[in-house]
């Protein structure tokens, strides 16, 4: 079996696909061989581009648009996948939100909406998945080095939304492992998107916090969360794995 067919037959779907690491690990599961739903939000461009090349060169996805605030849109998404492919193999969490700022001007709108989208569409989408998967299934939840360590002020939510993942994974684990269903939290750290570019200010005060001086690219976080999604990784689950070039060390 090949890198490009050790997925082959699977069905996956991305929460968050459209960009940045979601769309890195849309496009390796899909060279791998799987099917591959995704959702977006805000991103219709780029997310028909991303399902065009992959039809494009033989692949096949799906491009959902579902706002992971709503909760029945995650699960008209689970279930639009299913439809389309057949079955459904592997979750990716991907979707979340950064807010930040000082304490005294947090708005609680931001604090229920980081929740929302960072830990409560985990939940549901998880919830809704695990009805049609069966032994061998894979949730993977894109957490964050930051569950362990807020170097700055202003990130006190953000880091709470990322800790909590690491807890609903382990207690998951316990529920869907007798089912032979594993679930998994990568937890990377800063990592070279539009959203958070390896330069400028944001990145000159981070890069010298990593132990390899660099940011991480999206790339390399993909192949990690397909690592996770294959086979060979059947024996993981419950487990918070960082992949931060140091930052945590």
């Amino acid at each position: 079996m090949t890198q490009q067919t050790i997925l082959s037959g699977k069905v996956a779907l991305v929460q968050g696909g459209s960009r940045g690491i979601g769309a890195a690990i849309v496009k390796r599961l899909a060279e791998q061989g799987a099917a591959v739903a995704f959702t977006f939000v805000s991103s219709e461009a780029k997310a028909r581009e991303l399902q065009d090349s992959i039809t494009a060169n033989g692949g096949k996805a799906l491009a959902i648009h579902a706002d992971s605030a709503d909760a029945e849109a995650i699960r008209a998404a689970v279930d639009n996948t299913v439809k389309t492919f057949g079955r459904l193999d592997i979750l990716v969490n991907n979707a979340g939100v950064l807010a930040i700022g000082p304490l005294e001007e947090f708005s609680l709108e931001d604090f229920d909406r980081t929740l929302s989208i960072n830990v409560r569409s985990v939940f549901i989408a998880t919830q809704e998945a695990a009805r049609h998967m069966g032994d061998g299934g894979r949730i993977i939840n894109i957490g964050s080095t930051n569950a362990d360590r807020m170097p700055f002020a202003g990130g006190g939510v953000y880091a709470m939304s990322k800790s909590a993942l690491v807890g609903l994974t382990k207690g998951l684990a316990r529920d869907l492992g007798p089912r032979g269903i594993t679930i998994n939290n990568v937890q990377p750290g800063p990592v070279d998107t539009d959203m958070n570019p390896a330069s400028g200010d944001f990145a000159e005060s981070l890069i010298p916090l990593m132990a390899v001086g660099r940011y991480g690219h999206v790339e390399e976080i993909a192949s990690f969360v397909a690592y996770l999604a294959g086979p060979e990784a059947g024996y993981i689950t419950g487990a918070s794995l960082t992949i931060d070039g140091g930052f945590g060390a």
